[in-house]
């Protein structure tokens, strides 16, 4: 109870004694009351939240009391004592400060456009005695900012040099610095001794690359954040210059006549390359109706180069140098074009690769080709009014005859096409197909001692056997050649009879209507000795040459 109160209640007491009885219980109810209102004095109901906004937001203090009465709220900066508000009254001269109430048991303190400077504790007081407060406390926060100053700008050095990026930011709470790789790879880090150690990530202001290389070329993003958004981020490219170096996939490429061929070049420099195609005549090439040069770019420093020959001729062929200038140095490298056997090309397959032989493949294309047409038996007949006149195996041989250029179809059945038989230059096979070896026995016209002819002959080759003779002598009619996966050069050829002249004889003997060629299969159990029905006894027998038929069956 107040002292007041009691001394009040001590007065009306004494005065009681005197007076009757119903003035003293008066009193008695006076001072019940006055001891009521003693006993109920301001309080407050809560403390005060303490408060965090990022610089530049609004902050509000809310004071909670109970059975203020007559007394008063106050507002001051704790650290310094100064008054910021009494009451409804603002007292500081910031014009950012206000208060404000709901009604007597609810009392505000605003602050709009905090600034660091605003930071610290805030207190709300009652005028009791003695006098009664609290404190919330006002964090300002700052989101991470960098120093500029402080932090490195784009950087380029040379290759198997070392560089320091650093990146420093200021915030509060004060940032963490993160760097990453652009690109998403990983970042190389070397310690003292060397030992390598990829990482996704590194934290810390500065990032230390030792002997660096043209892999870590790219863009390095600094991350500083310290929990209050944003975050921020900032980009070092970093260029790591070298001289040019070329890389070629094939030297030595080859493409049939008329088709469009390709070649590549791919070159690494930084900075980056002037590139460029040459021919080995000295003529740099433009993309032009002849040529398409194009670039593409693969990486920061990796450009690939290619050119495209349309319809591959024979004055194509030769060496293509593609080159690449910059300011570090000049490279450059070597391509070869050549010509191989093609569907396109404009040769007689028959005729192979040459006089002699050779141990290309051109036949080896033809017979791709062959097995992926339909194929049909096909004879062709000689006209009545020409002549066929072969010479001899020796003749054959004097001119080559090693290469072989005719291929077994069948060990019974032949395969021609065109509207003659097709005319073998000997020895100008460019391939060595040989199956199913036929060792047919034949005799030359000027031998009739029955002399076994085992060589190759004119088409086939030094293991063709009479397959190969036989072949010649029946003016290129060939076998059904083995699968083989290469060119598609299709294998047809006009006859020339000037060609055929080698020999002497005289088909005319055996003249007349053919018969089919369902007789053939006879061929091999037949002995003809007569030369001049030989080749039409092969090629359908004659009516003319029946009676010799007859006589070498006997």
């Amino acid at each position: 109870m107040p002292v007041s109160a009691k001394r009040l209640l001590r007065n009306f007491q004494f005065t009681s004694c005197d007076r009757n009885g119903k003035m003293l219980i008066h009193l008695l109810l006076i001072v019940s009351l006055l001891e009521a209102i003693g006993a109920f004095q301001p309080e407050f109901v809560e403390s005060i939240s303490n408060v965090s906004v990022a610089v530049g937001r609004d902050a509000t203090f809310t004071c909670h009391v109970r059975h203020l009465g007559g007394y008063r709220v106050g507002w001051l900066k704790a650290d310094t004592k100064a008054i910021q508000a009494i009451h409804e009254n603002v007292i500081t001269h910031n014009p950012r400060v206000t208060v404000s109430h709901l009604d007597q048991n609810t009392w505000n303190l605003h602050i709009k456009a905090v600034s660091e400077e605003d930071r610290g504790g805030y207190m709300c007081q009652l005028n009791t005695d003695p006098m009664k407060s609290q404190i919330g406390f006002l964090d300002v926060v700052i989101p991470p900012d960098f120093i500029s100053e402080d932090t490195s700008s784009d950087v380029i050095v040379p290759e198997g040099s070392s560089v320091r990026l650093t990146c420093r930011a200021r915030g509060y709470p004060e940032p963490i610095v993160t760097w990453r790789r652009e690109d998403g790879n990983e970042i190389v880090l070397k310690d003292n001794v060397g030992t390598k150690t990829l990482a996704p990530s590194f934290r810390g202001e500065v990032l230390k690359l030792s002997k660096i290389s043209r892999n870590e070329m790219g863009s390095y993003l600094c991350i500083a954040s310290n929990g209050v958004p944003p975050s921020v981020s900032k980009r070092i490219s970093l260029s790591i210059h070298f001289h040019p170096v070329i890389q070629v996939p094939n030297q030595l490429v080859g493409a049939p006549l008329g088709t469009d061929v390709q070649i590549e070049c791919h070159v690494e420099a930084s900075p980056k390359s002037i590139n460029y195609w040459i021919k080995d005549t000295g003529e740099m090439i433009v993309t032009s109706g002849k040529y398409h040069v194009q670039e593409s770019s693969q990486s920061m420093y990796e450009t690939k180069m290619s050119m495209i020959v349309r319809k591959f001729q024979k004055d194509d062929v030769g060496s293509y140098r593609c080159i690449a200038k910059n300011s570090l140095g000049e490279v450059d490298s070597s391509i070869r074009l050549y010509e191989i056997p093609g569907p396109n090309r404009n040769k007689n397959p028959l005729n192979g690769g040459g006089k002699g032989g050779g141990a290309g493949g051109s036949l080896d294309a033809d017979a791709n080709d062959i097995l992926k047409q339909k194929q049909q038996v096909k004879v062709t007949y000689q006209p009545e009014d020409e002549e066929l006149q072969y010479g001899s195996v020796e003749d054959f041989e004097a001119e080559g005859g090693e290469g072989g250029g005719l291929t077994p179809l069948s060990p019974h059945v032949y395969y021609t096409s065109g509207n003659k038989p097709a005319t073998h230059k000997p020895g100008n096979s460019g391939g060595n197909q040989h199956l199913h070896q036929q060792h047919h026995h034949h005799h030359h016209h000027n031998n009739n001692n029955n002399n076994q002819q085992h060589s190759g002959g004119p088409g086939g080759g030094p293991t063709g056997g009479d397959a190969g003779s036989l072949g010649g002598e029946m003016g290129g009619i060939t076998r059904k050649p083995p699968p083989y996966y290469g060119g598609n050069t299709e294998v047809r050829g006009p006859i020339d009879n000037n060609e055929m002249s080698s020999g002497s004889g005289d088909s005319r003997l055996c003249r007349g209507h053919h018969l089919p060629i369902l007789l053939l299969p006879f061929a091999r159990l037949i002995l003809v000795r007569s030369w001049h029905c030989r080749h039409t006894f092969l090629m359908g027998l004659s009516q003319a040459c029946l009676p010799g038929l007859l006589l070498s069956l006997l």
